[in-house]
């Protein structure tokens, strides 16, 4: 299992600590330090739907122009913002064998599904 996020975000910070204390085995990916590929993005994108990646409730998207925002009405469009300035995807994403199992941080979803 592979938790993607970024290591400086609080909700990343909730997360890996709730695997922690729960004994939950995973492996962590910085996607700011070790990046992310357009083909891991448009594959997330076909299983969960590009809207649900892209964070439009952070600070990331809340700077860019409003302009900037409106261009984004597809996936290779979101894809590339991702690319560009990916703290703008959601975070945590944890995929397992290939497959996104969980994006964001929900205890009780963590629960039902590591417990």
């Amino acid at each position: 299992m592979i938790v993607y996020g970024i290591k400086n975000c609080n909700t990343v910070k909730n997360a890996l600590d709730w695997l922690k204390e729960n004994k939950v085995d995973f492996e962590f990916h910085d996607y700011k330090k070790s990046g992310v590929t357009a083909s891991k993005l448009a594959d997330w994108s076909k299983q969960v739907g590009w809207e649900s990646l892209v964070n439009k409730r952070g600070t990331t998207w809340r700077q860019l122009h409003e302009a900037e925002q409106k261009k984004v009405t597809t996936e290779k469009a979101a894809v590339a913002l991702m690319l560009e300035k990916n703290s703008v995807i959601k975070r945590p994403l944890i995929e397992d064998n290939g497959k996104v199992i969980l994006l964001g941080f929900d205890e009780t979803e963590y629960k039902t599904n590591f417990l």
